[in-house]
């Protein structure tokens, strides 16, 4: 897929906007039934990871039992450039992850085909409290769920700096 480079609009199940410059907050869930061990968990954060400040900017991920949240923003395709306007293809992006990730686990669980859902869920952060309210709801999912007492005390939640 070329990089972006204006705003388009896509739409299979979900409409899918996508912005040069935006930042993201992705979802992506586990198909039915299937729950990912911690060492899964370890292999999905390291996907998310793997392209960070090279393709995408990661503020925040977590790798939970049966899904994934990302808050990201891509990058230029040229960083050195502050007026760059092709940006990093999110749909490529998402598919390098779940691609991945679905091949390490799947390799090591001994299980076939897809592990994530197709459409994971995507949105555009529209300003700074909305940027907040989402990094604190990744940041605070794993206490939600019950798996934790305080956030960093998951081993599969990732909090960067700040990029901007």
């Amino acid at each position: 897929m070329p990089p972006l480079t204006h705003f388009k609009i896509t739409c299979r199940n979900l409409p899918h906007w996508h912005s040069p410059g935006a930042t993201y907050f992705l979802t992506w869930r586990v198909l039915g039934g299937r729950s990912l061990e911690p060492e899964d968990r370890t292999i999905a954060l390291n996907a998310v990871r793997h392209w960070d400040e090279r393709k995408w900017f990661v503020y925040a991920a977590v790798v939970m039992p049966d899904h994934a949240h990302a808050l990201v923003r891509p990058l230029p395709l040229d960083p050195t450039d502050p007026t760059a306007h092709a940006f990093h293809d999110l749909s490529n992006l998402n598919q390098s992850v779940k691609g991945y990730s679905s091949y390490r686990i799947n390799r090591r669980r001994g299980w076939r085909g897809t592990l994530w859902q197709d459409e994971g869920y995507d949105h555009i952060i529209r300003d700074d409290r909305e940027f907040e309210e989402t990094w604190g709801y990744i940041t605070y999912n794993p206490v939600k769920a019950g798996l934790v007492e305080r956030p960093e005390q998951y081993l599969w939640l990732y909090q960067a700096g700040r990029a901007d």
